[in-house]
Protein backbone atom coordinates (compact mmCIF):
# COMPACT_ATOMS: atom_id res chain seq x y z
CA UNK A 1 0.00 0.00 0.00
CA UNK A 2 1.24 3.42 -0.74
CA UNK A 3 2.38 5.74 1.77
CA UNK A 4 0.18 8.77 1.92
CA UNK A 5 1.20 12.17 3.22
CA UNK A 6 -0.99 15.26 2.45
CA UNK A 7 -2.16 18.07 3.60
CA UNK A 8 -4.64 20.60 2.48
CA UNK A 9 -6.34 23.84 2.98
CA UNK A 10 -9.97 23.88 1.53
CA UNK A 11 -9.60 22.36 -1.78
CA UNK A 12 -5.83 23.11 -2.44
CA UNK A 13 -2.83 20.53 -1.37
CA UNK A 14 0.43 22.24 0.34
CA UNK A 15 3.58 21.23 -0.11
CA UNK A 16 6.01 19.48 1.70
CA UNK A 17 7.02 22.54 2.93
CA UNK A 18 4.15 23.96 3.96
CA UNK A 19 3.03 20.20 6.03
CA UNK A 20 5.90 20.53 7.61
CA UNK A 21 5.41 23.81 8.92
CA UNK A 22 1.68 23.17 9.57
CA UNK A 23 2.47 20.45 11.50
CA UNK A 24 5.37 21.75 13.84
CA UNK A 25 4.17 22.83 17.44
CA UNK A 26 7.66 23.43 18.55
CA UNK A 27 9.37 26.69 18.13
CA UNK A 28 9.45 30.24 18.93
CA UNK A 29 9.36 33.28 16.80
CA UNK A 30 10.41 37.37 17.34
CA UNK A 31 7.39 39.95 16.38
CA UNK A 32 8.31 43.33 14.55
CA UNK A 33 7.40 46.43 13.73
CA UNK A 34 9.01 47.83 10.16
CA UNK A 35 8.19 51.42 9.06
CA UNK A 36 9.87 52.80 6.11
CA UNK A 37 11.86 49.45 6.12
CA UNK A 38 13.74 50.48 9.41
CA UNK A 39 13.22 48.05 12.71
CA UNK A 40 13.77 49.18 16.27
CA UNK A 41 16.21 47.02 17.81
CA UNK A 42 16.67 44.73 14.78
CA UNK A 43 20.03 43.53 16.28
CA UNK A 44 18.30 42.45 19.40
CA UNK A 45 15.44 40.48 17.88
CA UNK A 46 18.56 38.80 15.75
CA UNK A 47 19.99 37.96 19.33
CA UNK A 48 16.72 36.51 20.33
CA UNK A 49 15.78 34.31 18.03
CA UNK A 50 19.99 33.06 17.89
CA UNK A 51 19.83 32.58 21.68
CA UNK A 52 16.33 30.35 21.40
CA UNK A 53 17.24 29.04 18.86
CA UNK A 54 20.60 27.24 20.75
CA UNK A 55 18.43 26.59 23.70
CA UNK A 56 15.59 24.67 21.95
CA UNK A 57 17.52 23.21 18.57
CA UNK A 58 21.31 23.23 19.92
CA UNK A 59 22.27 24.87 16.92
CA UNK A 60 23.03 28.95 16.05
CA UNK A 61 21.09 30.43 13.43
CA UNK A 62 21.86 32.03 10.44
CA UNK A 63 21.59 35.86 10.21
CA UNK A 64 21.33 36.34 6.51
CA UNK A 65 18.77 33.78 6.07
CA UNK A 66 16.48 35.81 8.58
CA UNK A 67 16.67 39.06 7.27
CA UNK A 68 16.84 37.18 3.36
CA UNK A 69 13.30 35.75 4.79
CA UNK A 70 12.06 39.36 5.71
CA UNK A 71 13.31 40.83 2.63
CA UNK A 72 11.71 38.24 0.38
CA UNK A 73 8.10 38.49 2.59
CA UNK A 74 8.21 42.46 2.25
CA UNK A 75 9.14 42.42 -1.82
CA UNK A 76 10.34 45.33 -2.65
CA UNK A 77 7.37 47.76 -2.82
CA UNK A 78 6.13 47.23 1.04
CA UNK A 79 7.47 49.96 3.58
CA UNK A 80 5.57 49.13 6.55
CA UNK A 81 4.45 46.35 8.09
CA UNK A 82 3.90 44.14 11.45
CA UNK A 83 6.70 41.46 10.62
CA UNK A 84 6.75 38.03 12.27
CA UNK A 85 9.71 35.51 12.02
CA UNK A 86 9.21 31.65 12.97
CA UNK A 87 11.43 28.98 13.83
CA UNK A 88 10.06 25.47 13.86
CA UNK A 89 11.41 22.04 14.64
CA UNK A 90 12.56 20.67 11.01
CA UNK A 91 15.50 19.08 9.97
CA UNK A 92 17.34 21.98 9.65
CA UNK A 93 14.84 24.16 11.86
CA UNK A 94 13.01 26.18 9.62
CA UNK A 95 13.07 29.82 9.53
CA UNK A 96 10.09 32.11 7.48
CA UNK A 97 8.50 35.45 7.81
CA UNK A 98 4.88 36.60 7.65
CA UNK A 99 3.97 40.26 7.26
CA UNK A 100 0.45 41.66 7.96
CA UNK A 101 -0.51 46.09 8.19
CA UNK A 102 1.31 47.64 10.22
CA UNK A 103 -0.20 48.02 14.27
CA UNK A 104 0.14 50.96 15.99
CA UNK A 105 0.37 51.10 19.80
CA UNK A 106 -3.15 50.18 21.85
CA UNK A 107 -5.20 53.12 22.72
CA UNK A 108 -4.15 54.37 26.44
CA UNK A 109 -4.91 54.56 28.76
CA UNK A 110 -5.90 50.99 29.14
CA UNK A 111 -8.06 48.88 31.64
CA UNK A 112 -6.73 45.75 32.69
CA UNK A 113 -7.06 42.52 34.34
CA UNK A 114 -5.16 39.83 36.00
CA UNK A 115 -5.56 36.40 35.60
CA UNK A 116 -3.15 33.72 37.71
CA UNK A 117 -1.27 31.97 35.01
CA UNK A 118 2.90 31.39 34.75
CA UNK A 119 4.54 30.78 31.18
CA UNK A 120 6.54 27.38 30.72
CA UNK A 121 10.27 28.64 30.11
CA UNK A 122 8.85 32.36 30.11
CA UNK A 123 12.02 33.84 28.58
CA UNK A 124 10.71 31.80 25.41
CA UNK A 125 8.75 33.61 22.79
CA UNK A 126 7.45 30.55 21.89
CA UNK A 127 5.37 29.80 18.57
CA UNK A 128 2.83 28.14 20.55
CA UNK A 129 0.94 30.62 22.50
CA UNK A 130 -2.84 29.05 22.83
CA UNK A 131 -3.16 30.12 26.54
CA UNK A 132 -2.00 33.22 26.15
CA UNK A 133 -4.16 33.76 22.81
CA UNK A 134 -7.19 32.61 24.93
CA UNK A 135 -6.91 34.77 27.77
CA UNK A 136 -6.56 37.85 25.81
CA UNK A 137 -9.61 36.78 24.15
CA UNK A 138 -11.44 36.42 27.12
CA UNK A 139 -10.02 39.95 28.38
CA UNK A 140 -10.87 41.42 25.22
CA UNK A 141 -14.57 40.23 25.18
CA UNK A 142 -15.00 40.94 28.58
CA UNK A 143 -14.05 44.23 28.07
CA UNK A 144 -10.38 44.87 29.02
CA UNK A 145 -7.11 45.94 26.94
CA UNK A 146 -4.38 43.54 28.23
CA UNK A 147 -4.32 40.98 30.97
CA UNK A 148 -1.30 40.64 33.53
CA UNK A 149 -0.10 37.09 34.34
CA UNK A 150 -0.01 36.66 38.35
CA UNK A 151 0.99 33.70 40.66
CA UNK A 152 -1.61 32.96 43.42
CA UNK A 153 -0.43 35.41 45.83
CA UNK A 154 -0.21 38.53 43.20
CA UNK A 155 2.93 38.37 42.02
CA UNK A 156 3.06 39.99 38.13
CA UNK A 157 5.31 38.68 36.01
CA UNK A 158 4.19 40.29 32.79
CA UNK A 159 1.03 41.12 30.09
CA UNK A 160 -0.22 38.06 27.90
CA UNK A 161 1.41 39.92 25.04
CA UNK A 162 3.38 42.69 26.81
CA UNK A 163 5.86 43.93 29.65
CA UNK A 164 4.67 45.24 32.32
CA UNK A 165 6.61 48.52 33.98
CA UNK A 166 6.03 51.47 36.46
CA UNK A 167 7.94 54.81 37.75
CA UNK A 168 8.59 55.48 41.15
CA UNK A 169 9.01 59.04 41.25
CA UNK A 170 11.80 59.02 38.35
CA UNK A 171 13.01 55.43 38.96
CA UNK A 172 12.18 52.94 36.52
CA UNK A 173 10.58 49.75 38.21
CA UNK A 174 10.28 46.64 36.39
CA UNK A 175 9.05 43.16 38.04
CA UNK A 176 11.19 40.59 39.24
CA UNK A 177 9.88 37.65 38.24
CA UNK A 178 10.20 35.40 34.86
CA UNK A 179 9.21 36.53 32.18
CA UNK A 180 9.86 37.16 28.49
CA UNK A 181 12.77 39.96 28.16
CA UNK A 182 11.01 41.87 25.45
CA UNK A 183 13.01 43.64 22.80
CA UNK A 184 10.86 47.44 23.55
CA UNK A 185 11.88 46.81 27.51
CA UNK A 186 15.45 46.30 26.37
CA UNK A 187 15.30 49.26 24.70
CA UNK A 188 13.69 51.33 27.40
CA UNK A 189 16.39 49.32 30.01
CA UNK A 190 18.96 51.83 28.10
CA UNK A 191 17.09 54.95 29.00
CA UNK A 192 19.00 57.17 31.39
CA UNK A 193 17.29 57.06 34.58
CA UNK A 194 17.66 54.89 38.00
CA UNK A 195 16.39 51.80 37.14
CA UNK A 196 15.78 48.36 39.18
CA UNK A 197 13.97 45.13 39.06
CA UNK A 198 11.52 44.56 42.17
CA UNK A 199 8.84 41.63 42.76
CA UNK A 200 5.49 44.10 42.07
CA UNK A 201 2.63 43.13 43.31
CA UNK A 202 -0.89 43.82 42.17
CA UNK A 203 -1.85 45.92 45.49
CA UNK A 204 1.21 47.82 45.09
CA UNK A 205 0.74 49.03 41.76
CA UNK A 206 -1.19 52.00 43.37
CA UNK A 207 1.39 53.02 44.94
CA UNK A 208 3.83 53.93 41.58
CA UNK A 209 3.70 56.87 39.55
CA UNK A 210 3.01 55.65 35.85
CA UNK A 211 2.12 51.81 34.79
CA UNK A 212 2.73 51.52 31.39
CA UNK A 213 2.79 47.92 28.87
CA UNK A 214 5.10 47.49 26.59
CA UNK A 215 5.72 45.19 23.41
CA UNK A 216 6.85 45.68 19.45
CA UNK A 217 3.31 47.90 19.14
CA UNK A 218 5.21 50.52 21.20
CA UNK A 219 3.84 52.02 24.78
CA UNK A 220 0.96 52.58 26.28
CA UNK A 221 -0.26 53.48 30.01
CA UNK A 222 -2.39 51.55 32.14
CA UNK A 223 -5.41 53.43 33.46
CA UNK A 224 -6.39 50.72 35.98
CA UNK A 225 -5.95 46.71 37.32
CA UNK A 226 -8.91 44.91 38.08
CA UNK A 227 -11.15 48.13 37.93
CA UNK A 228 -9.01 49.92 40.12
CA UNK A 229 -7.82 53.40 38.87
CA UNK A 230 -3.98 53.81 38.61
CA UNK A 231 -2.19 56.95 38.87
CA UNK A 232 -1.13 58.62 35.56
CA UNK A 233 1.89 61.11 35.83
CA UNK A 234 1.12 62.62 32.33
CA UNK A 235 4.74 64.54 32.32
CA UNK A 236 6.91 60.84 32.66
CA UNK A 237 4.61 59.39 29.68
CA UNK A 238 5.67 62.07 27.69
CA UNK A 239 9.22 61.71 28.91
CA UNK A 240 8.90 57.90 28.45
CA UNK A 241 7.20 58.09 24.81
CA UNK A 242 9.64 60.90 23.86
CA UNK A 243 12.59 58.48 24.34
CA UNK A 244 11.22 55.58 22.86
CA UNK A 245 9.99 57.73 19.60
CA UNK A 246 13.38 58.92 19.32
CA UNK A 247 15.01 55.05 19.27
CA UNK A 248 16.45 55.06 15.59
CA UNK A 249 15.18 52.24 13.62
CA UNK A 250 17.58 49.61 12.46
CA UNK A 251 17.82 49.25 8.29
CA UNK A 252 16.71 46.31 6.81
CA UNK A 253 18.56 47.06 3.43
Amino acid sequence: MAVVERAAIGDRLLDADARSLLGSRYGHFTAMQVRDRRVRGLGLHLERLETASRELFGAGLDRAAVLASIRTVLGGDVRDASVRVYVLDADPPAVFATAGPPHDPLPGPLSVRTVVYQRYLAHIKQATGFQQAHILRTAGRDGFGEALLTTEDGLISEGSITNLGGFAGDRLVWPDAPMLHGVTMRLLERMDVPQERRPLTVAGLGGLDLVFLCNSWGVTAVGSVDGVPLRQDGELLKRLLAYYEGVPGDPLD
